[in-house]
């Protein structure tokens, strides 16, 4: 049977990105695929984790993009179970931005037993003042990411003063 009946067409990087900084009205600064692990609230809340996303900073913050894939078997096993199938999106101003940075295991015995991927860490405020974790894994080509989530968050600084 013809693949290419059931197929979405792909959409071309270039316009996928030109419509997310219209959507937003950000400039997007640097993009990483990863995995949303723990600390924001409205996932944990419900338990949501280990969601495949986009990693996006922004001129405007941080934003991680769930898309979730859904094929016709899928679809029809889980009738009645459709929150596990929606989009999932957070945002972090960059105003509430205190820090990001690179996790890599130390140990170097767990290094070799069980290799992992490196975790974004994002330290942020939350709407109360206390300062939070974000923690995700990031792709081992995340050329950026953190450079430009602190760079946002010094600029943010020095308007401040």
């Amino acid at each position: 049977m013809a693949n290419w009946l059931f197929k979405e067409p792909e959409k071309n990087p270039n316009i996928f990105w030109r419509e997310f900084e219209e959507k937003t009205g950000e400039k997007v600064l640097a993009n990483s695929l990863g995995k949303y692990l723990s600390g924001w609230e409205e996932f944990d809340r419900f338990n949501i984790t280990r969601l495949w996303g986009l990693l996006i900073a922004t001129s405007g913050g941080f934003r991680f993009h769930h898309f979730p894939q859904r094929y016709w078997f899928e679809a029809f096993a889980s009738l009645g179970k459709d929150e596990s199938m929606r989009e999932k999106t957070l945002f972090l101003p960059k105003s509430r931005i205190v820090e990001a940075g690179i996790r890599k295991e130390s140990k170097w015995w767990k290094k070799i037993f069980s290799p992992s991927v490196p975790k974004l860490a994002i330290r942020y405020r939350t709407d109360s003042g206390n300062e939070q974790l974000l923690l995700l894994e990031i792709d081992f080509k995340h050329d950026g990411i953190i450079e430009n989530l602190n760079a946002i968050n010094a600029g943010v600084n020095e308007e401040m003063q």
